[in-house]
């Protein structure tokens, strides 16, 4: 699983329901949910 900064939280955290997306310029990105605060996510990279 990928991990990611929740701002909500201010701490890293696992992300949940991870997805695979594509940013207007073509570079790959990580869409995803925070497990305890349900807060969107989202971070720049490959799966």
């Amino acid at each position: 699983m990928p991990e990611g900064y929740c701002v909500k939280e201010k701490k890293k955290v696992e992300m949940k329901d991870p997805e695979q997306v594509t940013m207007k310029n073509g570079r790959p990105a990580i869409k995803a949910t925070c497990p305890s605060c349900g807060t969107k996510m989202f971070k720049i990279g490959k799966l």
